[in-house]
């Protein structure tokens, strides 16, 4: 991971103003796999990003991860979408498309913030969690199909929705030990109800 910084400071009042407002559009969007899935009241973006927030916060404590790192790659790991929207496979757009476009938009973010340390970390932290290799990164986007799938499972409960293909979609696809117990308590809990 590079960690040597360009920027120095802060970003402007007005540069962080001008990126408030564009990351706005976390909280404003729905994410797209609920909503093509008809779920009533679908959670928007920032609310899947505030819970695996949280599911990092909870590593507090761990030998093998530094939780702080997770809870900015969940902050950060969204964060393009805020441009290009909730891209979901089907959607009909490649991999290296949704790819060259979530990193177009960053490169438009750290524009709005201008030269500033933020913008470097911001950057750096995203391609991280793109990249996956790090052990923070690999957990967290075990997070990231975990979330989903908790919150496919509290659809199933409140709506009597249908959900089973977004289980189906994170099947042997864990890459840490962590997700895969975590993703073992959920199959027992919604196997029992």
């Amino acid at each position: 991971m590079n960690t040597a910084k360009s920027g120095s400071g802060l970003a402007s009042p007005k540069n962080v103003l001008q990126f408030l407002h564009v990351v706005e559009n976390l909280k404003k969007t729905p994410r797209t796999g609920w909503v093509k899935r008809q779920v009533a009241q679908p959670e928007s973006i920032a609310d899947h990003m505030y819970r695996m927030s949280l599911m990092s916060l909870l590593m507090d404590g761990s030998d093998e991860y530094d939780y702080m790192h997770c809870i900015k790659l969940s902050i950060v790991h969204d964060l393009a979408e805020c441009i290009v929207g909730d891209i979901t496979p089907t959607c009909g757009v490649s991999d290296g498309d949704k790819h060259v476009m979530e990193a177009k938009a960053m490169d438009d973010i750290g524009n709005i913030l201008g030269d500033c340390a933020a913008k470097d970390q911001i950057q750096a932290l995203w391609r991280e969690y793109e990249a996956g290799e790090t052990p923070e990164a690999k957990l967290v986007k075990d997070f990231d199909k975990f979330e989903m799938i908790v919150q496919a499972h509290e659809y199933e409960q409140a709506q009597g929705a249908e959900l089973q293909e977004f289980f189906d979609s994170t099947a042997g696809k864990w890459r840490t030990p962590v997700g895969e117990a975590l993703a073992a308590a959920l199959y027992s809990e919604r196997g029992k109800q």
